[in-house]
């Protein structure tokens, strides 16, 4: 317990507590959380791509890698409540594009797969109307005169692979029966006629689907405004979060035990609920540390420990 460091962050008027600590996740898991301790795990561990992590090897053979994993998701599933969820963020690359399913083959043996949703980071919506008179990309949207090119994407320079412009995020429960607050993340009718024409479309939301459309942030500098290899916006994970159901009216433990950067942390302190994170780098570590420690302090929020 003395080898970790650890920070804790009080968030919201009512204190909820953000932990992060400097660690192996396989020692911190059965360390510090009781069985079933944790409503929402969102995180994004190594994608065994070859990825040059600080501290990690991300080259290890496929085996050794899957092994490691199969120990690490039988943690997350001992700490996992019974009507918890599980979002796991993971991608391959065009020359290794079997390594999301072999994750996820591993994650059968402890969860089920409940949803599959598509992290989209960059997309392309030509208006086809200027070229062929017709409206089969975008149907007839007034207003809409020019293509539509949003989000940011690394080109691949390859005569044989398309560019990569979404990941996965995995939805895992215990026995996949976890009720969702979907309209927690829901969009607006476009028709607002279906809003007096339908019981359900009331409140004017309807559920976004499994395909979401989250771009990074514009960065000037990857060393210093992302000095992490493979990360994921804060947004993601608060979106996961309120899908689940956490928010300020509702609490709930959330972990993340591949802290990286620090984005489900932010996420959580927005959301003012309870949270765990862990990281085995001490550099990303003091990176994810200082990232919150700014983002409370620009909302006035107050650091102990």
């Amino acid at each position: 317990m003395d080898a970790w460091e650890e920070q804790r962050f009080c968030v919201g008027e009512a204190g909820a507590v953000v932990r992060l600590i400097q660690a192996d996740c396989l020692e911190v898991l059965p360390a510090l959380l009781e069985p079933g301790a944790v409503d929402v795990v969102i995180t994004s561990p190594p994608y065994n791509l070859g990825i040059g992590y600080k501290g990690f090897d991300d080259a290890a053979p496929r085996d050794a890698y899957l092994e490691w994993t199969d120990r690490w998701a039988a943690a997350v599933a001992r700490v996992l409540s019974p009507q918890g969820s599980f979002f796991l963020n993971i991608a391959g690359k065009p020359s290794d594009p079997w390594g999301p399913f072999d994750v996820l083959q591993v994650m059968r043996r402890h969860f089920r797969l409940q949803n599959t949703i598509h992290w989209i980071k960059s997309i392309a919506i030509p208006e086809s109307r200027k070229l062929s008179g017709r409206d089969e990309d975008i149907g007839n949207y007034p207003g809409w005169e020019n293509d539509l090119v949003v989000g940011h994407y690394k080109p691949i320079n390859s005569a044989r692979y398309l560019n990569d412009c979404q990941e996965y995020v995995f939805h895992l429960t215990h026995q996949g029966d976890v009720a969702l607050d979907r309209l927690a993340i829901g969009v607006p009718y476009r028709d607002k006629s279906n809003v007096t024409r339908w019981r359900a479309a009331g409140g004017d939301l309807h559920c976004r689907g499994n395909t979401w459309f989250i771009p990074y942030s514009t960065i000037q500098r990857r060393d210093r405004d992302r000095p992490h290899p493979a990360t994921f916006p804060p947004r993601l994970a608060e979106m996961c979060m309120r899908l689940h159901g956490l928010s300020r009216k509702r609490s709930g433990l959330a972990l993340d035990p591949f802290l990286g950067l620090g984005s489900a942390a932010l996420a959580a302190a927005r959301l003012e609920v309870p949270f765990l994170g862990m990281e085995i780098s001490p550099t990303y570590y003091r990176e994810a540390v200082q990232r919150l420690r700014e983002a409370l302090a620009r909302t006035g929020r107050k650091l102990s420990g």
